[in-house]
């Protein structure tokens, strides 16, 4: 690694301006900005590919560019670390680093109380269909979030892009955050805005590739690079090549990895970031994205993902980093010292496309319980709380594909079979061992597929409250709000129950056990009423119903059959069992 340099980019001093950018095949690199009048001002060669000088006088807020010179090439360039663009193809300004923290004390809820809320800011509150939602309007929907009982939101990246709407993922430069969202300012208002609620911010990084736009700025930067590859940023041979271009970082430059690295110490020491969520993980450890293939691995990447969970738990050592790897590969959340990754978590992505394959007919010979059944009981290193689990997100309501509510029900995402199906998705999710997640608006059944460019329907809050207060209920008894459902907090699972002719499957939740902790979850996937179903409960007594999916109050149009407590004598008990409903029960 090289020597340490904190001071990269344009840094607010109290005389001045310092800029420093790494150009090691430049021949002189000067700076010009509104401080010079857009002249050009030496910057002085350190001798290590980078170059440096003060310029008396300039302050925030000015715009810059350097000008590389390499050979009879005069390169304009924007600077890779740049914290600020007034549009996403602008220009350069300089910005301080750092913001008043002072009053922030928050202290993110241990992992095992979490539950996570994935959004885009973009489209979350858009008031204005033709204008992009902003930072602010976020903050307009935080006291809704929090009385939903979320305390993690999942931000999809917030960097500047190449284009004025996107997803997030197209990414230019990593240290500025998207003018059209509200800028760095609007990102730290919203940071101290919703941890003053209680609420942490989980913030999607991309690091796996650049661009891929062949004109950013990183392309060629200083003029050199090797055929058509992209320079002293990228790997300039097969392995640059990813899914999304040409554009893989060279991690095995140490002026590479510490321009990533930075990053993290941004995002999570200046900005305030109290987790990150690393995209694509394994194009980052392997070529070609594959798992148990040495020949394409990059062992370089495979560092570069331990040191980025290694220095984002000496900033703050209760900061979460979850992985996203498609391969289920336990080394991913093994800690550092056995030779792992050392990320908390990683997505488990096998859980949207099995409740699609169940919950979207309605013919029982074509509901298999079997996968769900291994989905239920999937840990890592046999810790359940190493895996985000989830119905929905970005990538499973889109790319061909749409919301869990449209899959159910095409065209009619908020009919009653799609309502009663979700919220059985919407049970599971909360009642199985590991660290649920929500997608924005899931919670009142909004339809269709996710996109960049449409904003949430926020009458659909309103108008089908009763599924949000499902959802709310759900999350208050994962969180054991009510002290009576500490097992849903717990590692503790048993399937005791699986009836393949009638799709019924029922499971028992702990974490220490004993009455208020233990937990008991009954899940009537077919479209058939029982009035006496007997099942063993985990002891006798009398078990509460806490919660009944297909209660009237949640939906006028919902059956509302009555299901009573149940009093258990020799461990099995008969109660009412609803079709397509997802029962809760517990002792007080």
């Amino acid at each position: 690694m090289t020597k340490n340099k904190k001071d990269v980019g344009a840094i607010v001093r109290r005389s001045g301006v310092s800029f420093r950018v790494w150009a090691p095949f430049a021949d002189r690199v000067n700076v010009s900005g509104s401080f010079n009048n857009w002249g050009e001002l030496p910057l002085v060669s350190e001798g290590d590919g980078y170059w440096s000088n003060i310029v008396r006088g300039a302050t925030s807020g000015q715009e810059y560019k350097f000008i590389i010179y390499n050979g009879d090439e005069k390169l304009v360039r924007n600077d890779p670390r740049a914290l600020h663009f007034p549009t996403s193809s602008g220009t350069s300004v300089v910005a301080a680093s750092s913001s008043s923290w002072e009053e922030d004390n928050f202290v993110p809820p241990a992992i095992d109380q979490m539950v996570i809320y994935e959004l885009h800011v973009g489209t979350y509150n858009r008031p204005d269909p033709a204008i992009n939602g902003t930072f602010y309007n976020l903050i307009e929907k935080l006291d809704y979030i929090k009385d939903l009982g979320v305390n993690m939101i999942e931000l999809m990246p917030i960097s500047t892009m190449l284009m004025d709407r996107g997803w997030g993922y197209a990414i230019d430069y990593i240290f500025a955050v998207e003018s059209l969202y509200g800028g760095r300012h609007g990102l730290v208002s919203f940071v101290k805005a919703a941890h003053e609620r209680g609420i942490g911010v989980i913030l999607d990084v991309v690091y796996n590739h650049f661009g891929p736009d062949v004109n950013l700025d990183l392309w060629n930067f200083d003029g050199w690079h090797k055929e058509n590859y992209g320079g002293i940023y990228f790997y300039n041979d097969w392995r640059a090549v990813t899914p999304w271009g040409n554009t893989r970082p060279d991690f095995g430059r140490p002026e590479v990895k510490q321009y990533i690295l930075d990053n993290v110490r941004m995002w999570i020491n200046d900005c305030h970031i109290d987790g990150l969520r690393v995209d694509s993980t394994i194009y980052i450890r392997n070529v070609n994205g594959s798992n148990n293939d040495p020949a394409n691995d990059l062992p370089e990447g495979w560092e570069l993902l331990q040191e980025i969970n290694s220095i984002s738990k000496k900033i703050n050592p209760l900061s979460i980093v979850i992985a996203e790897d498609i391969a289920a590969n336990d080394y991913i959340v093994k800690p550092l010292d056995e030779g792992g990754a050392g990320f908390d978590a990683q997505w488990e992505l096998g859980f949207p496309s099995i409740l699609k394959d169940i919950l979207s007919t309605n013919d029982p010979k074509r509901i298999s319980l079997s996968n769900l059944l291994e989905e239920l009981k999937h840990t890592y290193n046999a810790n359940p709380f190493t895996r985000i689990i989830f119905s929905e997100s970005h990538d499973s309501s889109a790319n061909g594909s749409g919301r869990l509510s449209e899959i159910i029900a095409p065209t009619n995402a908020d009919g009653l079979f799609a309502r009663q199906q979700s919220l059985i998705a919407a049970a599971i999710i909360m009642t199985c061992p590991g660290i649920p997640m929500l997608f924005m608006g899931q919670e009142f059944q909004q339809g269709g597929e996710f996109n960049d460019w449409q904003g949430l329907d926020w009458s659909r809050s309103e108008r089908l409250k009763g599924i949000t207060d499902a959802y709310r209920h759900l999350i208050a008894l994962r969180k054991n709000t009510w002290s009576n459902s500490a097992g849903l907090s717990g590692a503790g699972l048993d399937v005791v129950h699986v009836d393949e002719i009638n799709k019924v499957i029922a499971y028992h939740r702990w974490k220490y056990g004993g009455q208020r902790d233990d937990t008991f979850v009954v899940v009537n996937f077919s479209d058939c009423s029982f009035e006496k179903y007997e099942i063993s409960f985990p002891r006798t007594g009398l078990w509460r119903l806490r919660f009944n999916s297909c209660w009237k109050g949640y939906a006028p149009d919902f059956k509302g059959i009555t299901v009573e407590d149940v009093l258990v004598d020799k461990e099995s008990g008969v109660f009412v069992l609803p079709p397509a409903c997802a029962l809760i029960f517990s002792q007080d």
